[in-house]
């Protein structure tokens, strides 16, 4: 498999450190509100990248951190009048609640910073002791400028960082350049005992502590959104690494932006939406298909008419999946043409697997299950055999669950009906449209509506 790392902006042979087993570490969210569409993009991709490495032999380590401690989460607890740690509670449980309908499996660690104060602490002191942080007025300062390869991950000069860097009111570091390792306490602020007085973590040094105790000084992959590229993870990789003194994360992916209705997103614009929002208008397998029908690293555009567009997709891919198993029930004995679909069974197969080896392109991946459904709808309606069946069957559901997809069962399609929509795609693409007409009318005679989208039919029950 090859990975674009952004530390090295090419695509790289993944090469884990120990054969057979893989390292992720992926930034999860601050849990003070339900997550959004464009925080929903990153934890699809990460889940997929574990399905895949997992579904290519590999075991797993995979880190998802929940941020319950920073500014945020202090004003948002206190404009409630609870306390930050019943905020940080419930809005785990709802992060739950929406990724189990998105298909993203549970982490095999969600750390929480609040829980890892010591650990945050002993990293902060040995920068502390190594000549890389500072003490000022309680504030613990990381100095940027002590580490050489500074500006490395999002590949500017440090002289451009600097232009762009200040210092705030109330800010005791010594160059715009530092970032806050440790936080002095203010009243009424949640805090904990240290070297330095009463206080809380920065941001950044949370996700170097937890990822290090889970996966070690240097891992696999590091992965998140683009915005987090500076200075979050550049961040990381400094403290990281003049702590340890080795290489922190060796792979660094980096999923694009979302943009609704070709603006970007943004709650002064109106067109900020939650993944709970989103819910009470699609199921979120749906979502889970569009945020995975483009290239994990080009931007995405979110709108209602691409969205109703992967529905009618993710109905065609059920479609088929049910005609399939009815058929797999009810077909023939071994036909003539077995063998050759086996063959051509195995060539959508390794299409599949070439696509996600090439830097995790799940759009072309998408594209070789719906040659698949082509292929497999041509073959086996009305009347294929059950071995052929069960054969395109295992095969959908083994690609289709790397992506975390058609998990569903429900009530199928009739075969008949399935051949009867294939046949008349045939004739609208031989532009035999008088035959094209007849065969819809038909199969609304039968009870079913036909809809015909870029992806190809979807067929309903008529209501």
């Amino acid at each position: 498999m090859k990975i674009y790392n952004t530390l090295t902006r090419r695509k790289e042979e993944f090469i884990p450190l120990k054969e057979g087993e893989a390292s992720i570490y992926a930034c999860g969210p601050t849990v003070y509100n339900y997550f959004h569409i464009g925080n929903a993009r990153p934890f699809v991709v990460f889940d997929t990248l574990r399905k895949y490495l997992e579904y290519c032999g590999n075991k797993v380590t995979f880190v998802q951190n929940f941020t319950d401690i920073d500014d945020k989460m202090i004003n948002k607890a206190n404009q409630e009048g609870i306390t930050v740690q019943q905020l940080a509670e419930r809005f785990i449980a709802e992060y739950y609640k929406d990724a189990d309908a998105l298909k993203i499996g549970r982490a095999t660690f969600n750390p929480k910073a609040t829980e890892h104060i010591p650990e945050i602490i002993a990293l902060v002191k040995a920068l502390e002791d190594k000549g890389f942080a500072y003490e000022a007025d309680g504030d613990v300062y990381f100095s940027a400028k002590k580490f050489p390869e500074y500006g490395k991950l999002s590949g500017q000069p440090l002289e451009n960082l600097e232009a762009g860097a200040r210092i705030d009111p109330g800010e005791s570091k010594r160059d715009a350049m530092d970032f806050a390792l440790w936080k002095a306490a203010k009243p009424g602020e949640p805090s904990w005992e240290s070297p330095w007085g009463l206080g809380r973590p920065g941001w950044h040094i949370e996700c170097s502590a937890m990822s290090m105790k889970y996966l070690g000084p240097t891992f696999d992959i590091h992965g998140g959104g683009a915005d987090l590229i500076f200075p979050h993870h550049e961040n990381e990789i400094a403290q990281s690494e003049c702590a340890t003194g080795a290489p922190f994360a060796r792979y660094w992916m980096h999923n694009g932006y979302i943009n609704v209705d070709n603006q970007k997103m943004s709650k002064s614009l109106n067109n900020f939406f939650t993944v709970r929002d989103i819910s009470e208008q699609y199921d979120l397998e749906v979502v889970r298909l569009f945020l995975l029908s483009a290239h994990y690293r080009n931007p995405i555009n979110f709108s209602a008419e691409l969205m109703q567009q992967t529905q009618s997709a993710l109905e065609r891919l059920y479609t088929a999946k049910f005609a399939w198993a009815n058929v797999a029930e009810a077909g023939t004995e071994a036909q003539d043409g077995d063998a050759e679909f086996a063959g051509a069974l195995e060539g959508h197969k390794k299409r599949f697997i070439e696509a996600m080896d090439d830097d995790l392109n799940t759009a072309d991946a998408i594209g070789a299950l719906f040659e698949l459904v082509r292929a497999g709808n041509a073959y086996l309606l009305p009347s294929g055999s059950k071995a052929a069946a069960k054969a395109a069957l295992s095969l959908l559901t083994e690609l289709s669950g790397v992506l975390g997809l058609l998990d569903k069962e429900e009530q199928s399609i009739p075969a008949e009906i399935v051949r009867l929509a294939e046949e008349r795609a045939a004739a609208r693409k031989s532009r035999d449209f008088k035959r094209a007409d007849a065969l819809r009318g038909e199969i609304a005679e039968k009870g079913y509506m036909l809809e015909d989208t870029p992806q190809g039919f979807v067929l309903k029950p008529a209501k």
